[in-house]
């Protein structure tokens, strides 16, 4: 039988999951509240409880995640990048990357080593652990 923290905690992974899979369309808190099947000031305190961050700085940090990648692995630029994982703005963007990473989305590149790994390790190796 399940307890009512299950099928919360159930509710949250799904919001989350939606996170990861749309993370670069126009998200926000409302929306994910729904997802959760909870109100968006309920949904945001059980979410940050569950995973340690907000659902706001839970998708920026999904989303230069994913810039990370295309900065390394493609030759798009930066504002190519920027609007592919979801900002709308390439200050917002530069903003945030350097927030996270700690320098700018074309330093990042100019420094970025291509690995020769599966990239199952390159994305835990090189994954934001968290804003500074």
């Amino acid at each position: 039988m399940k307890t009512p923290g299950e099928d919360q905690n159930r509710r949250l992974l799904r919001a989350r999951d939606a996170m990861d899979r749309d993370f670069a369309e126009p998200l926000d808190v409302p929306s994910l509240a729904r997802v959760a099947l909870m109100s968006p000031a309920h949904f945001s305190r059980q979410f940050r409880a569950a995973f340690g961050e907000t659902p706001h700085r839970y998708l920026q940090r999904r989303r230069i995640e994913r810039a990370c990648a295309m900065l390394r692995d493609t030759q798009a630029t930066v504002t190519e990048v920027a609007l592919a994982v979801g900002f709308d703005s390439l200050g917002t963007f530069s903003r945030t990357f350097n927030t996270i990473i700690g320098r700018s989305p074309t330093r990042y590149r100019a420094d970025a080593v291509p690995f020769n790994a599966p990239s199952c390790f390159v994305r835990s190796w090189t994954r934001p652990s968290s804003f500074g």
